[in-house]
């Protein structure tokens, strides 16, 4: 059984073309040969990745420019013949052998070793027939190779090949996994050229014999072939596919190295290629296409066939691993940024943490190989470097050849420092982020910059960084390099024993244990009882936020969709649990909301339909669990709840389940009644009273291994007093400026709003919250600039703060707001007097929450501040009685058109932990969008110009604070809402790509639908700008935003779109998302 390991980095999120695996050999000529020569060619479809690099540094080798901090002194080693590829080394390091395109007389490639020592060059093989991939034995007297040359139409299909080429016509080179290929020895000092002497044959079966290659000690070798298809009698559908792509078959095997004793390694569908031995010579690396041919992963298994690993999950063309001498890491070849572009990467030979980029040039970089000294890296690639060894450049993309080999030397601590392979502690561990840190310094200045709001966007959102998740290195690197920033500008620690940081808990993901079982028993009147059979994971699971333990035997309530919804001035109150005891027994729910409300109804309900809010009413009306049903009416795709293991919240102090529609069925079958009348009652919206289940009881036992993992915040203190360093010196009540810095890694956990095609790729964050933490940056190195050329008499300190923890429930600041007295103790804190606790009770905060009022005098949080459009909301203005007047005054020289919000409690971001302590805040947000807490909120789709307005406006504002001798009153006046204030959340799914660069449109302008997708299906093309979607206006992405999350999955709606000037009326029906 194949061991899988944590999942690396995914695909970019957008539609790619599917080859197979013959189609897409037939692109690239090499060992590995499902890459392609047509797609050295080919110009990529992610241009604009590469000009957003450049815009990031503003030189002309951006493209290549984060490579030297692996890779230095690139030069080239091969110059001759049209293309050169496949280098690798003796076991001395003095030779190469390679493939090359370099005769006149065969256009096939032919093997030669080069001598690095002289730069003399022999030939390996015949001159005839075509050749590929070649090995030096471990004792450095042979070469192994495959080759046709014993084909007797070899030098037909010579001259036929030649010919073609001199017509001038072209075609897509096909790489045909001749069956005449065999593996050859060649004993080098008896090599003639021209002829067969010297030469030993291995293999003789028929079929594809290729890409083979020596153990470390010579005694074996390990090699790729379809010989099976030619043995045995083909199923029918095997022969079809085996006639469209031949590499289907192709499998691995290995065998004595005077040929003897093959085995069978591999018998699974897909193409198995490319194979090397492990250093110590007890593993195989190799690559495992997908059965269509689409994909290709990295693999490793011991020399028998067994322990089968899977080192990535990219879903793109990863291939062409090879060990580095030490054996703790690989380095492979993927297209994961774009069909034609194909990087370097490494990756770890455990598959844990993630892998690490080594190339950024765009275009073909690809069969890289270690030196045996471990200190140098060789590669094919179609760059063209200058003399100094820099990518030279031309319209604006690097210049490309056909491809050749190079050589550069590779920096292998700070590889196994990016890959988590060292021991050290946190300060010590991330040396190159916190240089990366001081060197943007340098490039940066005090003014807000849109390019330099770029430059830490475009740090805390790479790959390597893995979504920045709490508790991971992703997390570590991104903190160290906030705080070496703020070091570099003169922040002095204020966090935990003298350093920038702040070490807290949190739940950090769970495991089911054993001991989980469902008992529901069905009691008919004559006394007669049964059990409903349920399958653990099948039939049912636990939520990740359940209570573990024995859970007795209850009655069961049907409670229908178990919202509790207030009322307004135009909507009535909506409440499932109307007239309906439910303590001590097991309230059954339908998830999500009725199915046939409006779009209006929808919007206003949504943000009370997610299951641990829906749990969290049913705990405090009483009841001894929740059972979560989909119901025959929903369209979602699976209809019990997926146990999330990454899931980082507490639990709720109730049972929670989700069981099948089938199981569910049964149970309210037994109880009387049908689901389906039961639910499509409740669909239209109208209340309805809750039914007990007579006769059904249920019991649970549940287990849940909770772990527990620490991340870290960054905490920063800029004195008023430039000599006041100690944190004995804080003058109290210090101005706060926050962001959070964490994200969702892999979007593993309940929070990820990812389409099922995007599970477990990375949620680089770049709004949400790269974002805010740039901005943040801003405000900090302008403050130091205004104080120390004296523009600012600082009358209190400021503190400036990077929370982790926040997507998984405000861990970080949280715990920094218990921990405050401890950090600081000379801190003025109050306890809460019993007015403060009714306020708090009031405006639903914690009620026992000591008072920071004194010790900080206001609180300004950048959570989201990326995507400006229309206009920023500002929360928090019902804290302060002063705040409205003080917000507009300070955004009179900015201009940024604002939307006050008095929501100041119950906030879904890192002010909550302040508010809650009677301090004064304001928090900066621009708004929820398609792409939140999805793969897809990428760096490009950020407002650079308006973030760097909205981190002018906070930094503004922070001076005001800081230079006012009064400090600002907390005083809670929210208006009449004190509603929970949600981010989006889309279950509906239509498939569009908005166009964010689209200016000033009167609607969503679209650049593109995904395909397959709803609103490809509907006829939306790219160009069109949405309108209307049922019913509701579209101005811009809020009303989109919140358009898509009024529908329902699987009803037709219309959508009217502007298409060259001519409103069209579609129909489009929503997918789903889960």
């Amino acid at each position: 059984m194949i061991q899988k390991r944590r999942r690396s980095l995914s695909f970019l999120c957008r539609p790619r073309t599917i080859f197979t695996a013959s189609s897409i050999a037939a692109m690239f000529d090499s060992r590995d040969s499902s890459v392609s020569k047509t797609l050295l060619a080919t110009p990529s479809p992610l241009r604009l990745l590469a000009a957003f690099a450049l815009l990031l540094s503003g030189n002309a080798f951006a493209v290549a420019q984060d490579e030297s901090d692996l890779l230095s002194n690139v030069r080239k080693l091969t110059f001759e013949g049209r293309r050169a590829g496949e280098g690798y080394f003796s076991a001395d390091g003095t030779r190469m052998v390679f493939q090359s395109e370099r005769d006149p007389s065969n256009p096939f490639y032919q093997i030669y070793v080069s001598d690095l020592e002289t730069g003399d060059i022999q030939r390996v093989s015949p001159g005839f027939g075509k050749t590929t991939c070649g090995w030096i034995h471990p004792n450095g007297e042979k070469v192994l190779f495959a080759s046709t040359h014993a084909d007797a139409n070899s030098e037909r299909l010579q001259k036929e090949e030649l010919d073609f080429r001199a017509s001038g016509e072209s075609r897509r080179y096909s790489w045909d996994y001749d069956p005449n290929y065999e593996l050859y020895a060649a004993e080098l000092d008896q090599i003639e050229l021209g002829t067969t002497k010297g030469l030993t044959a291995l293999t003789s079966a028929m079929g594809y014999d290729a890409e083979a290659s020596y153990s470390p000690d010579g005694k074996q070798i390990v090699f790729a072939s379809n010989r099976a298809a030619y043995s045995r009698d083909l199923t029918e559908r095997e022969r079809e596919q085996f006639e469209r792509d031949p590499a289907f078959m192709i499998d691995l095997y290995i065998m004595n190295a005077d040929g003897s004793n093959v085995k069978r390694l591999t018998n699974e569908p897909g193409y198995d290629g490319g194979p090397f031995f492990s250093p110590d010579g007890q593993r195989i690396c190799w690559r495992r296409f997908a059965p269509n041919g689409a994909t290709a992963e990295i693999f490793t298994m011991k020399t028998d066939g067994s322990d089968v690993q899977r080192l990535t999950e990219i879903n793109a063309m990863s291939w062409a691993p090879f060990y580095h001498p030490s054996g703790e890491f690989l380095v492979f070849t993927t297209n994961k940024h774009g069909f034609a572009n194909f990087e370097l990467y490494l990756v770890r030979a455990d598959g844990e943490g993630e892998p690490v980029r080594l190339t950024t040039t765009e275009g073909f970089d690809g069969l890289p190989v270690f030196l045996p000294n471990g200190n140098q890296l060789s590669w094919t690639t179609t760059r063209v470097v200058d003399s100094d060894g820099k990518v030279v450049m031309e319209d604006g993309e690097p210049k490309k050849s056909t491809s050749q080999i190079y050589l550069a030397d590779f920096d292998v601590e700070t590889a196994r420092r990016r890959l988590g392979l060292t021991e050290s502690s946190d300060n010590n561990s991330t040396d190159e982020d916190a240089s990366l840190a001081r060197s943007n310094l340098t490039a940066t200045a005090p003014e807000f910059r849109p390019g330099d709001v770029m430059r830490h966007v475009d740090y805390l959102t790479r790959p390597e960084l893995g979504g920045r998740l709490t508790g991971t290195p992703g997390e570590k690197r991104a903190t160290a390099y906030v705080a070496a920033y703020l070091e570099s500008l003169g922040f002095v620690p204020a966090g935990q024993n003298g350093t920038f940081f702040h070490d807290f808990e949190f739940p950090a993901g769970s495991t089911l244990g054993p001991a989980n079982e469902l008992t529901i028993t069905t009691s008919s009147p004559g006394g007669d009882s049964a059990t409903i059979d349920a399958e653990l994971t099948e039939s049912w699971t636990p939520l990740s936020f359940s209570q573990t333990g024995d859970i007795e035997s209850g009655e069961v309530v049907f409670a229908g969709y178990g919202l509790q919804v207030p009322g307004d001035d135009e909507n009535d109150e909506y409440d499932s649990y109307v007239h309906l005891n439910v303590a001590d027994r097991w309230v059954l729910v339908l998830r999500d909301l009725p199915q046939d409300i409006s779009a209006e109804q929808r919007q206003r309900m949504a943000r009370y339909g997610d299951p641990r809010r829906k749990a969290t009413i049913a705990r405090d009306l009483g009841a001894r669990g929740i059972i979560f049903v989909a119901g025959p009416t929903s369209q979602v795709k699976r209809d019990v709840i997926r146990f999330d293991a990454n899931a980082s919240q507490a639990q709720v102090s109730l049972a929670a389940i989700s069981i099948s529609n089938e199981v569910a069925s049964k149970l309210v079958r037994a109880g009387g009644h049908d689901l389906k009348e039961l639910q499509s009652h409740l669909d239209d919206g109208k209340m309805a009273m809750g039914i007990p289940m007579s006769g059904i009881t249920v019991e649970a036992s549940i287990e849940i291994n909770r772990r527990t993992g620490t991340g870290r915040n960054v905490i920063a203190r800029l004195p008023a007093d430039s000599e006041a360093n100690s944190t004995d010196n804080v003058q109290f009540p210090v101005v706060m400026v926050g962001a959070h810095i964490d994200h969702l890694g892999r979007g593993g956990g309940s929070n990820s709003l990812a389409r099922s095609d995007e599970e477990n790729q990375v949620h680089v964050g770049a709004d949400d919250n790269a974002s805010g933490v740039a901005a943040m940056l801003e405000i900090a190195q302008y403050l130091v600039d205004q104080r120390n050329s004296g523009r600012v008499k600082m009358k209190r300190d400021l503190m400036v703060a990077a929370w982790s923890g926040e997507e998984l429930g405000l861990f970080g600041s949280q715990a920094f707001a218990d921990d405050f007295s401890k950090l600081y103790p000379a801190a003025p804190i109050q306890e809460p007097s019993e007015d403060d606790i009714a306020i708090a009770h009031a405006h639903g905060m914690t009620p026992d929450a000591a008072s920071l009022g004194d010790a900080v005098a206001v609180y300004l949080n950048l959570d989201m501040v990326g995507r400006l459009r229309d206009k920023l909301i500002v929360q928090g203005i019902g804290s302060s009685p002063g705040f409205e007047g003080e917000v507009q005054r300070r955004n009179v020289p900015v201009g940024v058109a604002l939307q006050l919000d008095r929501t100041s409690t119950r906030l879904p971001t890192d002010a909550s932990a302040f508010v809650a302590r009677k301090v004064p805040i304001l928090s900066g947000f621009t708004g929820a969008h398609e792409d939140y807490h999805t793969p897809r909120d990428t760096p490009d789709k950020l407002n650079y110009d308006g973030n760097a307005d909205i981190a002018n406006l906070f930094g503004l504002l922070t001076r005001g604070f800081l230079m006012s001798s009064d400090v600002p009153e907390f005083k809670l006046d929210e208006g009449q809402s004190t509603e929970e204030v949600p981010r989006a959340r889309l279950t509906a799914y239509l498939g569009t790509i908005p166009d964010y660069a689209a200016g000033e449109v009167k609607g969503l302008k679209l650049s593109g639908v995904a395909s397959g997708g709803p609103a490809e299906t509907a006829g939306v093309r790219g160009g069109d700008v949405i309108v209307k979607l049922a019913s509701q206006k579209i101005e811009d992405i809020y009303d989109y935003t919140y358009a898509i999350e009024a529908l329902k999955i699987g009803e037709t709606v219309e959508i009217v779109v502007n298409r060259e000037g001519q409103d069209v009326t579609l129909s489009i029906t929503p997918g789903s998302r889960d």
